[in-house]
């Protein structure tokens, strides 16, 4: 069984002052970082609703435009290849492939899979999704219930808790990316 890995990019990064995806961070792009981690995956796409020629990698626009990270989310799901996908922000470049290696091995019969940040809040952005959780999130499209928070409540999800995952891959693992001082 196999996974594909889709970036998603489709902020404007109001707080950050330019594109966080194309901005330099210790010799590599935030993209490149992401991209890297998804490395694991037989495929990698980046969901944007601009062009991205420098990441070699295919870029789709949102599908159903409007809906913010879901749009995102149902975008990926709609284009893999794979049922199952790994969905990451482009802001989080301390995720791994040893991270998504971890989540993968967890998968069993859920839906998603998402690690629980050490505020006890489950990071969307850095989770599992299987295909089957698409009708649920276009109705949520239609209804504009745009939460992914929503999505992972509704669906059968492992919440794998922070206790697991710090020690394994650090305290900075969920770290956003809002402004250049957060890296």
């Amino acid at each position: 069984m196999t996974y594909s890995g889709a970036m998603l990019a489709g902020g404007k990064s109001r707080r950050f002052g330019q594109d966080k995806a194309r901005f330099v961070w210790q010799g590599k792009t935030l993209m490149e970082w992401g991209l890297e981690a998804l490395s694991g995956a037989s495929e990698r796409f980046i969901v944007a609703n601009q062009p991205y020629p420098e990441f070699a990698v295919r870029v789709y626009a949102d599908r159903i435009p409007g809906g913010d990270s879901l749009s995102g989310l149902h975008s990926a799901l709609s284009y893999a290849q794979n049922d199952w996908v790994a969905v990451a922000a482009c802001d989080l470049p301390f995720l791994t492939q040893g991270y998504w290696d971890f989540l993968w091995r967890c998968v069993g019969n859920y839906q998603a899979v998402a690690g629980v940040g050490p505020t006890g809040f489950p990071e969307p952005l850095a989770a599992f999704y299987h295909r089957s959780l698409l009708p649920e999130i276009e109705a949520r499209l239609e209804r504009g219930e745009l939460k992914l928070q929503a999505v992972l409540r509704a669906a059968r999800t492992l919440y794998v808790p922070w206790s697991k995952l710090e020690p394994r891959f650090g305290p900075r693992l969920y770290t956003n990316v809002n402004t250049p001082g957060d890296l």
